[in-house]
């Protein structure tokens, strides 16, 4: 059996079938140009009469039109009402009922069972007539409509809007929250969504306001929200990509502050501060990692973290640490340690100034450098023997013999005679020469 239901304005009709049922709307202006130019008139009418609005895979029992709402009864005893393209349940019936009507007046819908039992269930014509008004385009009366709709239902028309595209104008009439934020990022709202996320104080609600800011380019705002979201890793993109030194700075302060060690750490790295890595290493006890770093950047520092590596692994395995090799004690197994020291002090001078980021087409890569060959020539700053102690160590001894002649002028004509006698004498001594015969060693001072 099919079932027709009409609007009262004439425009929409529901065809209810056994399976479904369809909405369409009547197109009066294309069947008044069809009946004056018979044209597209068949023997079943006019084809474009109608145009279907949507199918709905349910079972219509009873139904009745309020403006351009269609309230209908269901097979499965559910009371609906469809509009714009979307279902909206009033109730959920516990037995088969009959829709009587509808009172504006009262805000109220009516229905009967086969014992003549009546039900009624609230439903605001308010909410009927501004969707009714949004249905057909006619702001100007839905914004006369909606002072009428209780607060409590605003975020209901509101989803209402969204669903029929009107964006802007569900952000103006909702009062949720979230439903608000959300809103105000898919239309980029910023002011409106900075201000729900102050309100809200919630970390994903910083973090989503902070992408919708980077893709406006709106970088200060963006910072503020990152910092806000503690999202240490959002902050070191953005300063990278925007070659700001300074925040990069702070944010590895503020990253080795909070514990956030890896942010920290690559931040320090990328400013060149390898000092800062290292400690900050040492300091997490990564001692195998800061003893690598220091080998390959900070030569100068490996005999100290090495020492440390020593102390902190013989609480766990003696003999392992016992097996860490130190400069200071295998020199030969670290072949070029002076000219790495060299070449440390030459790329701490040339990382002193940091180069604005629009220059980093021009820097050589690192992997095209040879700093060897760079640092030729190099002439480190005097330091102390404390701040280089594996070069201090490692360094040849002094000529003693040279040192007495450079500072023959503090003494006396006599001693300066002997002195030089003596050098003479030390410089044509042949070891071949010396008579061992008469020696007699210690027996016991050979065993130790």
């Amino acid at each position: 059996m099919i079932q027709i239901f009409w609007s009262d304005s004439g425009e929409l009709v529901c065809i209810a079938t056994e399976e479904s049922f369809f909405i369409l709307k009547y197109l009066s202006e294309k069947v008044a140009a069809a009946q004056e130019t018979h044209e597209g008139v068949t023997e079943d009418g006019i084809e474009d009469a109608f145009e279907v609005l949507g199918e709905i895979q349910e079972i219509v029992k009873t139904g009745l039109w309020v403006g351009d709402c269609f309230i209908y009864t269901s097979s499965v005893n559910r009371l609906n009402y469809y509009v714009g393209g979307e279902i909206v349940t009033i109730a959920h019936l516990d037995r088969t009922m009959y829709l009587l009507g509808y009172i504006p007046k009262d805000n109220r819908l009516y229905l009967g069972d086969k014992e003549l039992n009546i039900v009624s269930y609230s439903l605001l014509v308010s909410v009927l007539e501004y969707q009714t008004a949004v249905m057909r385009r006619d702001f100007g009366m839905a914004d006369k409509v909606l002072p009428t709709i209780p607060k409590e239902q605003r975020t209901r028309v509101a989803h209402f809007l969204e669903k029929q595209g009107f964006k802007q104008q569900a952000l103006a009439v909702s009062t949720d929250p979230e439903h608000r934020f959300e809103l105000a990022l898919q239309l980029g709202e910023l002011k409106i969504a900075y201000q729900l996320a102050v309100e809200a104080e919630s970390e994903q609600k910083w973090k989503q306001l902070a992408e919708l800011a980077i893709s406006k380019c709106q970088f200060g705002l963006a910072q503020e929200c990152l910092h806000h979201a503690q999202d240490y890793g959002g902050l070191l993109l953005l300063a990278t990509a925007s070659g700001n030194a300074n925040m990069v700075n702070k944010l590895a302060e503020g990253a080795e502050k909070d514990g956030k060690n890896n942010v920290a750490f690559m931040s320090y790295f990328l400013q060149g501060k390898l000092d800062s890595c290292l400690e900050l290493l040492i300091k997490t006890g990564r001692l195998p990692e800061a003893a690598f770093l220091a080998r390959t950047y900070l030569p100068s520092q490996v005999s100290r973290v090495v020492k440390l590596w020593r102390e902190n692994l013989s609480k766990v395995n003696q003999k392992a640490a016992e097996s860490l090799a130190d400069p200071t004690e295998y020199e030969n197994l670290f072949p070029g340690l002076k000219e790495a020291f060299v070449v440390e002090d030459y790329v701490k001078q040339s990382l002193a100034d940091l180069r604005p980021a629009r220059e980093y087409p021009l820097v050589t890569p690192n992997e095209e450098r040879n700093l060897l060959e760079e640092a030729k020539g190099f002439e480190p700053p005097k330091v102390m023997a404390s701040q280089h102690p594996e070069e201090s160590v490692l360094s040849p001894k002094p000529d003693v013999t040279k040192s007495i002649s450079q500072n023959s002028d503090l003494l006396s004509t006599r001693e300066q005679k002997t002195l030089l006698d003596l050098e003479d004498d030390l410089d044509n001594l042949d070891l071949e020469d010396i008579d061992t015969t008469d020696i007699n060693l210690d027996e016991e001072i050979l065993d130790e």
